[in-house]
């Protein structure tokens, strides 16, 4: 368990006789990115929350050798930064930003395992669309009374996953022997905010014509939470998942959101 207060792990449990018989460590845990405005403290939780704990759990791995089990070690899309019309995948360079900056140390921080023969997957997720909270438990609310509507211009690219297949990517990375280092968990076709916006108006039966400027955004929430998160653009292609044969059970925007939104459960991709 991480304090941050202390900048204390509580580690007893990543020792051989814990982690005898694994099979696969999934390494999940930070920071919530929102609630909105980033304080210097929100960013360094941001941060360490990721990157301490992620290198507590690669050096308990490396320490035990050939014998240590595979680990699934979450990143984020945040990584390629701003990107405007750019097509990525996990041959991409980095961006920059707060976001970026945090992501390229979240990954670098499993490199005592990876060093030491352990088969890393870093798994970078986009957006992830599912009930019960996440980006949608922030916005349904607003479009469920007819009052959601795109961001800024609404032509940044979102890269967004299915709750579904969030969880068979990384089922998929664990059980795939072929498969190390990043890997994109995002769907094959991200959208424009203003296709997403008129995709959940659709899901929800409710109109979303509204738009909400970005220099209204970046009053309400500040420039860097604006930038690196409302408008950001990032058009993230799923070229690992693909290459190792992933089949997508809700590959399509209007899949994914009558799953989250509860209008209908539409039967997986054949």
């Amino acid at each position: 368990m991480l304090d941050l207060s202390a900048r204390r792990i509580d580690a007893t449990g990543l020792g051989p006789d814990g982690l005898h018989g694994i099979d696969v460590v999934y390494h999940l845990s930070g920071e919530p990115i929102t609630p909105w405005r980033w304080s210097a403290a929100k960013r360094e939780r941001i941060r360490s929350s990721r990157v301490v704990t992620t290198d507590a759990v690669a050096r308990s791995l490396a320490a035990l050798g050939s014998s240590a089990p595979t680990l699934v070690a979450m990143s984020a899309v945040g990584f390629y930064g701003d990107r405007g019309e750019e097509t990525l995948d996990e041959t991409s360079t980095p961006g920059t930003g707060t976001l970026a900056g945090v992501c390229r140390a979240w990954e670098e921080a499993t490199s005592p395992a990876r060093e030491c023969g352990v088969r890393v997957v870093n798994v970078r997720t986009g957006v992830v669309l599912g009930p019960g909270g996440g980006a949608l438990g922030l916005q349904l609310p607003l479009f469920r009374l007819g009052l959601g509507g795109r961001l800024g211009s609404g032509r940044q690219w979102t890269s967004w996953i299915a709750l579904e297949d969030e969880v068979g990517a990384l089922l998929h990375a664990a059980g795939t022997s072929d498969l190390s280092g990043p890997c994109n968990a995002t769907a094959p076709s991200p959208v424009r905010n203003a296709e997403l916006t008129r995709a959940l108006g659709a899901a929800v039966r409710r109109p979303a014509l509204l738009a909400v400027p970005e220099a209204v955004l970046a009053l309400a929430v500040g420039r860097e939470v604006t930038d690196e998160i409302l408008c950001v653009s990032q058009r993230v292609l799923p070229a690992e998942l693909e290459r190792t044969g992933y089949r997508f059970v809700r590959p399509t925007l209007a899949m994914a959101l009558a799953a989250a939104t509860g209008g209908g459960h539409t039967a997986p991709a054949p």
